[in-house]
């Protein structure tokens, strides 16, 4: 592994996660373990053989840990260790920081499910969430998220249980529904987007955000 060779604290952090996708193999396991096909999947301009690398170094430097699914899954899952979810602040705060800025011009026009929910938590407002307490699930293809809304915070975490409303759909649409401001009625009139549960809890849910951040 390179280093800087310099004493200062951001230096010795940046000897073990500023390898470029290490920040974002650890965006991708905020939320819980994965499996190496899911974790290259959230990832897809990451070859395989650069994750292996990256899984290695972060494993060695104490960042994440691989063990056992737990049954009916199988197979092996990355996890962050303890060491690894202290970086979730700090993903956050550069998450803030750079949703302000513009997108480049070969950037991706849609997120991955965890950068989403990432973005989600990034751009929230407390102000705008009066009337937004609950929790609503979140389906995406292949994924779910219970988001719930307590006392001017968000909580995210990976799931399917039990929610006040639940939105099934693509993440652009989710998108464009947060980002866009597009109406919830036009995305359900479109069969973009299905709703279940409090509707009204879920428009109030997806005005909580800063739609000027985070494209």
């Amino acid at each position: 592994m390179r280093t800087y060779r310099d004493l200062c604290g951001i230096a010795r952090a940046l000897d073990v996660v500023g390898e470029r996708w290490a920040l974002l193999v650890v965006r991708e396991l905020v939320f819980g373990p994965k499996r190496f096909a899911d974790l290259h999947r959230g990832l897809p301009g990451l070859s395989q053989n650069v994750l292996t690398q990256r899984l290695r170094d972060l494993e060695g430097a104490g960042v994440l840990a691989r063990r056992r699914a737990l049954p009916p899954a199988a197979g092996l899952v990355y996890e962050l260790t303890g060491r690894g979810r202290d970086l979730e602040p700090v993903l956050l705060a550069l998450g803030r920081w750079g949703g302000a800025l513009s997108p480049g011009p070969e950037s991706a026009d849609e997120l991955g499910p965890d950068a989403l929910v990432v973005a989600l938590r990034t751009t929230f407002v407390p102000e705008a969430a009066a009337g937004a307490d609950g929790t609503v699930r979140l389906e995406l293809p292949g994924d779910a998220f219970l988001l719930t809304v307590r006392d001017g915070h968000l909580k995210a975490e990976r799931g399917t249980g039990r929610a006040d409303a639940v939105l099934s759909s693509s993440v652009r649409t989710v998108q464009d529904l947060v980002f866009d401001r597009r109406p919830l009625d036009d995305a359900l009139r479109s069969g973009d987007a299905r709703v279940e549960g409090d509707s009204a809890l879920l428009a109030r849910f997806l005005a909580a955000f800063d739609d000027h951040r985070a494209r």
